[in-house]
């Protein structure tokens, strides 16, 4: 099916988005088999990126290289599922996470939290050495709306993946804290084949030390900081640096590059041959709105969301917005671009300073369109939805090294 090696490490990413966690798997030096991602939009950037270009997956004959659902996956093929025991070394990524999260309104009821039953299976059918899983905080919160029912999903997942023979471990990592510029806390679950664990002589927990103790030398031999802040992830994206007109954008205007100006800028910027940003397309704000931006920056501390008696009084219905500090990491990015005023510059953050915050490289394309609003939010995932719900791939890389120091 797939050409093997004693050296090469195989995994499978589940809702997999735009391709966060599988670039970051695949900078660790992982192979990937093949990735399922619903959307069309956020598969196609996956494609474009580490398809097309990186050839980063041994792709089976029997999956056509597009968007499918897993539960489709799952009724057509069962067997060449069931075909994949003993030869996949890890499943990555979670579910998606609206109906937990937080940040919106948690629903017990969204069908999309049965797609936790959807992840198991495939588990069960796989039996990967390991799993690496990634949720929202809600995750592991108790639905208070609903006392009948009041699951917590993540105990739930621990239990069944536990029956299926599986060692795991569960819990809540911020981002920040491994060189990602951005206040972003994410359930992270390990879980490892109880007989490759017996074998190798490790236990789940032993990820989380790895990942903690590799810190400094990932970062070190990167030259990354390991504390970066807004500042450094986007400084020299500014406006002010002149405008061209975006190239795949009619009618809007796109900024150019300023000499780097941090490690994490020349980082992230390794590889990309493009003279203008890619994605690095201004809103075009009209004057009030710009006034009222302005007004915000120079008004309120930054990173604070703004107070309801700020928006009563100047008739805002927006639920959240939070004027951005340069010397601090970002807020947790949400697909919702104008919460979040640009440090400097009265207007909202570009795709490209989205992609930077989340620590995509500059090389990493995004397709399909740049932004989507009313009914289309339900169906569509544009550009700055692909970046807000992915994980961040400079996490996914430090992952993907602890897993494979694991394993040998």
């Amino acid at each position: 099916m797939f050409s093997t090696s004693q050296n090469t490490n195989y995994y499978i990413d589940l809702f997999a988005g735009c391709g966060g966690l599988s670039l970051g798997l695949h900078n660790a030096g992982w192979k990937g088999l093949f990735a399922i991602e619903k959307n069309r939009e956020a598969f196609n950037t996956l494609k474009h990126n580490l398809i097309d270009y990186k050839n980063h997956f041994d792709w089976p004959f029997w999956l056509e290289q597009k968007n499918h659902e897993i539960d489709s996956i799952l009724g057509s093929h069962k067997t060449e599922l069931l075909n994949l025991r003993g030869q996949v070394d890890l499943v990555a990524g979670g579910p998606p996470c609206q109906g937990f999260s937080t940040a919106g309104m948690r629903n017990e009821d969204d069908v999309r939290n049965g797609l936790i039953r959807s992840y198991l299976k495939f588990i069960m059918y796989v039996k990967p050495k390991m799993i690496l899983f990634e949720n929202v905080k809600g995750f592991t919160l108790k639905f208070e709306k609903n006392k009948s029912k009041g699951k917590v999903y993540s105990e739930y997942v621990l239990k069944i993946l536990n029956r299926l023979g599986y060692e795991v471990e569960g819990k809540m990592l911020d981002f920040s804290k491994f060189g990602v510029p951005q206040k972003r806390t994410r359930f992270i679950l390990i879980g490892i084949r109880k007989d490759v664990a017996e074998d190798l002589k490790i236990k789940a927990k032993q990820f989380y030390q790895l990942l903690r103790r590799n810190k400094l030398a990932f970062f070190k031999e990167r030259n990354l900081p390991q504390n970066p802040t807004l500042g450094h992830a986007i400084s020299d994206l500014l406006k002010s640096n002149g405008l061209i007109q975006t190239p795949d954008r009619k009618g809007f205007k796109s900024g150019l590059y300023k000499k780097p100006q941090s490690r994490y800028q020349e980082y992230l910027r390794i590889g990309n041959n493009n003279q203008i940003p890619h994605s690095h397309s201004f809103a075009r704000h009209s004057a009030r709105i710009e006034q009222r931006l302005a007004y915000f920056l120079a008004n309120h501390a930054p990173n604070k969301k703004i107070s309801q008696a700020t928006k009563d009084q100047l008739n805002i219905s927006k639920h959240s917005i939070f004027p951005l500090g340069k010397n601090f990491p970002t807020p947790t990015l949400t697909t919702l671009p104008d919460d979040y005023i640009h440090y400097q510059e009265p207007r909202i953050l570009t795709v490209r300073e989205y992609a930077r915050i989340q620590s995509f490289p500059d090389w990493y394309e995004f397709t399909g369109k740049y932004t989507t609003g009313g009914k289309l939010r339900k169906m569509e995932v544009p550009r700055y939805t692909q970046i807000g719900n992915a994980i961040p791939p400079l996490f996914g890389e430090q992952s993907g090294v602890a897993l494979k120091r694991l394993l040998s």
